[in-house]
């Protein structure tokens, strides 16, 4: 037998594609052709599964071997080929019974002592090979956990290439999948925490209820930074696709810690003000890797000292924030990653950013507005809650009393307001208030001219675009869902007018 196939999982992104591994022995000059579009990474496996094969007590043979990867038209990236590369082309050389490899999709990067070591985008690939109908998959054990989380696929670890070949001729058991750990939500900063500040609090339920956008003015020490770490203790659960699609994410990015399970929180990323582009919205050589948007898919996307990020940096969140996702066209693919991020911006009023607030402030009105002005109109646009926060009263630290309504309190209150969006919306393609359309607002769910009446004045004196009018709907039907009502009131729409123009920033 001079040829043999076997089967592996290619990721683009975060799809999975079934790739065939085919291996053909030929006489000739001792040599290793590897064909169907490898990069660097796969190139080198040729010196890995020689030196793995070998130290497995293996023999390698001298004879001219030629490795394609079919679809010879999807670019092949990474290591987790190596497995399946091995194996094939033992069961060409007469080693292995190449029937007990059909239909089983092999993962994983080779080591030169013969380990199986783990690959990144493991669940990802393994629910792509359910999705294509295969049944049963051989993974590194250290991607044992997160390979598991996949229903309806039979799931085997391999921690040396001598233990997987010796379990293909029937010599030795694999080893078994490891229940994957209790992935239950754990608890996070509580907004008890939260010392006075009623508006952002407010602000933060509000932006919860709805899944607004929100920005952040204030002073140093005001709590710009601890309500946004609170914002994911309010927001509820993911959902099992939510969260399945969430751990794909951190899987392909390879930040998902060793035995984890799903992540079922919605996860947070706070970037510092010196990051760069590809570090936000994702990057890197050949294929793109997901950026902290990405990361923070379903969940929250903080940005501190947002005046201090780059201006690019900035202006790069605006597609995203309106579609949901972020294209990535590099030379080596185009990518698509999900992006569906609440977006929490945090800025002191001037550069000097003195703690007690603006009578202590030694900058001038023409610095202040120059300052805040590093935050574009556009996206700015885009955030619906912009908040001004003011210092912490000695009152509020020094008064007696009990500590401020916990995280649980108001999570309550927001899966409320959830579900009441939910029903409404019932039958079409967006579930939260911020996902409404502006057709949707204007149409069936056009509201009385007496409720909009308060806004009359901003559109007319220019002090609100058009799509903030939109924004500031979308608001006053949160606040309707926050209060039980079924359609906004003229006070609602006051409310989420005030929650909108943060004193104008």
């Amino acid at each position: 037998m001079s040829y043999a196939k076997t089967l592996s999982i290619g990721l683009v992104g975060l799809t999975g594609h079934v790739v065939e591994v085919e291996a053909d022995l030929a006489n000739g000059l001792p040599a290793l052709t590897l064909a169907g579009l490898p990069d660097t990474a796969l190139h080198e496996a040729r010196d890995r599964v020689r030196a793995a094969v070998v130290n497995s007590g293996q023999s390698w043979p001298s004879r001219r071997i030629t490795i394609n990867l079919l679809p010879a038209t999807l670019p092949k990236h990474g290591s987790s080929f190596d497995v399946a590369i091995a194996l094939a082309l033992l069961a060409s050389a007469g080693e292995l019974p190449p029937a007990s490899l059909a239909g089983v999709a092999l993962l994983g990067e080779l080591g030169l002592d013969g380990s199986v070591r783990p690959v990144r985008g493991a669940l990802p690939m393994v629910h792509a090979a359910a999705k294509a109908g295969l049944r049963r998959v051989v993974v590194p054990l250290g991607n044992a956990y997160e390979a598991g989380l996949v229903p309806g696929i039979a799931v085997r670890a391999a921690d040396t290439l001598r233990r997987l070949v010796d379990f293909v001729r029937g010599a030795a058991p694999l080893l078994a999948a490891p229940a994957p750990p209790d992935d239950g939500v754990t608890a996070g900063p509580d907004l008890a925490d939260i010392v006075g500040q009623g508006l952002g609090r407010r602000a933060l339920e509000v932006a919860a209820a709805g899944a607004h956008h929100l920005a952040l003015v204030g002073p140093p020490g005001a709590g710009k930074t601890m309500l946004a770490q609170r914002l994911p203790s309010v927001l509820p659960a993911l959902t099992d696709d939510e969260a399945l699609e969430v751990t794909a994410v951190h899987s392909v990015a390879g930040v998902l810690p060793e035995g984890a399970g799903l992540v079922r929180r919605p996860p947070y990323q706070a970037p510092h003000h010196t990051a760069s582009m590809p570090a936000l919205v994702g990057g890197g050589s050949g294929l793109a890797r997901p950026g902290a948007i990405s990361l923070a898919h379903r969940g929250v996307l903080f940005l501190d000292e947002a005046p201090e990020f780059r201006a690019r940096v900035l202006e790069a969140l605006r597609q995203p924030l309106e579609d949901g996702y972020v294209c990535l066209a590099r030379a080596g693919g185009q990518t698509h990653y999900p992006a569906q991020v609440q977006l929490v911006l945090a800025a002191n009023p001037c550069p000097c950013a003195k703690p007690g607030g603006d009578h202590l402030c030694e900058c001038s009105p023409l610095v202040r507005r120059r300052y805040l002005a590093r935050l574009s109109g556009p996206l700015l646009d885009r955030i619906d809650l912009r908040v001004r926060l003011r210092p912490v009263t000695a009152a509020d630290l020094l008064h007696d009393r009990e500590t401020g309504e916990p995280s649980a309190a108001v999570a309550e209150r927001v899966a409320k307001a959830r579900a009441l969006a939910a029903a409404r919306w019932s039958g079409q393609p967006w579930r939260t208030n911020a996902q409404v359309p502006g057709g949707a607002l204007r149409g069936s769910f056009r509201l009385p001219r007496a409720v909009t009446e308060p806004l009359r004045r901003p559109l007319e004196a220019g002090s609100l675009s058009a799509r903030g009018y939109l924004r500031v709907l979308r608001l006053a039907w949160t606040v309707a869902d926050l209060d039980g009502r079924d359609q906004p009131q003229a006070e609602d729409v006051h409310e989420a007018y005030e929650l909108r123009m943060g004193d104008a920033l």
